[in-house]
Formats: C-alpha cells, structure tokens, sequence
C-alpha cells in the first residue's frame, strides 16, 4: 500500500510548485518536513557534485562536490527547498570555508539533526584543491556511516 502524504498537510512552500531560484542564500528558505522514522537512527546523504559559488575576490566562479550526510532528529531536510538553497550561491560571492560552513550550519539550525557532516570538495583554482570538513553531533553507534566516495584531487571527476 502506497501512503501519499498532501503537501499542504507538510508545510512547505516550494514542493509542489514552479519556483525560482533564490538571489541569495539568505534570502532563500530552506524547509524541514516530520521525519517519518523518528525512533530510528539512520543517515540521510545528499549529494551535490555542481555546486556553483563566486570568489569574492575575482568573481570567477567556484565549483564543489559536496556530500551532506546527517542523523534526523524530529525532522529531515526538505530536498527540493535544499536544492534551491544551493543553487542561490550561484551568484554568491565567498570563500570555499565560508560556503561550506554556511551550509551546514542552516542545515543545523533547520532541523536540529543528532549528527551532521558536510564534506566540500573544491576544484582547483591557481592549481590547489581546497577540501572543507565540519561535523556536529555525536554519531549514534548502531549507525554506519560510509565514506564520501569522493576521491582525493586527481584530477578529481
């Protein structure tokens, strides 16, 4: 059996409809829904391998792989309302530790998960890599958490 949930009864404002792209990370809302497992400690992982940001001091822009892996709590990460909030850095303007944090930390104040981690992988830019790695929260045992899956700069792709 099939059980559909109507969107009105979650409470978001952007699955469901056509939405632009935010200007802005700050101007863009980023939505939590219930988690349907709430007595169940498991990861929820994204991945965005086109993330897109501007360097504040040229203004050329900036690619990353991130991969976001996080523990719910009481509530997970709407997808649709993550993936705009990541497209409004497209033309937001700061450095790789900046974005990386940014983005955790919104996750984190959104839903209050019991653990997160948040891995960006940059593209070179002058010939260096730059990695960003956060966590917070304490991992529960029982959980398994995998590995990235994102291969040290070798060219990476």
């Amino acid at each position: 059996m099939v059980r559909r949930v109507k969107v009105k009864q979650l409470r978001v404002t952007q699955l469901g409809h056509a939405v632009a792209v935010p200007p802005s990370p700050e101007s863009a809302k980023l939505e939590a829904v219930p988690n349907p497992h709430p007595g169940s400690n498991y990861v929820v992982r994204f991945t965005a391998p086109e993330f897109t940001s501007l360097c504040p001091v040229t203004g050329q822009p900036d690619f990353a792989h991130f991969v976001i892996d996080y523990v719910p709590g009481k509530a997970i990460v709407e997808s649709k309302s993550l993936k705009l909030y990541l497209a409004s850095f497209r033309n937001h303007a700061a450095f790789h530790e900046d974005c990386t944090l940014t983005i955790a930390k919104r996750i984190v104040t959104t839903i209050k998960p019991k653990y997160l981690r948040i891995a960006g992988y940059w593209y070179p830019r002058g010939g260096m890599p730059i990695d960003v790695f956060w966590q917070t929260g304490k991992l529960p045992k029982e959980v398994w958490l995998p590995e990235t899956g994102v291969a040290p700069y070798r060219g990476r792709g």
